[in-house]
């Protein structure tokens, strides 16, 4: 069976990847199942770009199938704030970044805090050093609380319309149901599926070392 390593070192993004592709004709496999230490740099200007850099850079380098998966929390009344740097806009825990995003929104209105989470996954083949994306995103808005205790980042204060509820407050067959990080796996699943070669389904080619 052909390996699928998950080139992330996110403890709850691993869970959720390995959840939602747990039916895929291969073996998963996360960055401590194979001993690989190395940290690439976040060094892209968008989800795609950092997703690419480290499907291909761990992918070369451990000669595996591999998808490297990007993702963020855009604010709308922040301007899309953080984005990218969702990850690392503050130094600290999960909850000091938490508790940076409800400061700045402590005087803004609910109508006014709608906010979505984006995915990008990057999936790298070093048999045909090629590299294909898949994208996926949800609406909601930032409660002026945490709600729930269940999932990670800023899922206590992130209100899904989906479900109508936080994804702290989701159970995780929920959330991977409808989630930003979902959506994009879900693409990615029908590739993965077919039974045809996947070097064949390489049509929307986002980079290639040829």
């Amino acid at each position: 069976m052909r390996q699928l390593l998950i080139a992330t070192r996110n403890p709850g993004k691993v869970r959720e990847i390995k959840d939602i592709l747990q039916d895929i004709s291969y073996e998963i496999k996360s960055l401590d199942d194979i001993g690989y230490k190395e940290n690439v740099e976040e060094t892209g200007k968008s989800y795609e770009e950092n997703a690419i850099l480290k499907a291909k850079t761990i992918g070369k380098e451990t000669n595996l199938l591999t998808i490297g998966e990007d993702s963020g929390l855009e604010i709308d009344m922040l301007e899309g704030w953080p984005a990218i740097h969702s990850a690392r806009h503050t130094l600290g825990t999960d909850d000091d970044k938490i508790d940076k995003i409800l400061e700045k929104l402590s005087s803004v209105p609910r109508e006014k805090r709608t906010a979505r989470y984006k995915s990008v996954i990057a999936l790298y083949d070093p048999v045909s050093h090629k590299v294909q994306t898949f994208d996926g995103s949800c609406e909601g808005y930032i409660t002026e609380k945490r709600i729930g205790k269940n999932g990670f980042g800023y899922d206590p204060i992130f209100w899904s319309k989906d479900l109508g509820k936080t994804f702290g407050q989701a159970e995780d067959r929920e959330k991977n149901r409808i989630s930003h990080r979902a959506r994009a796996l879900l693409k990615l699943k029908k590739i993965l599926n077919t039974k045809v070669s996947i070097e064949n389904h390489f049509g929307g080619v986002m980079n290639s070392d040829e």
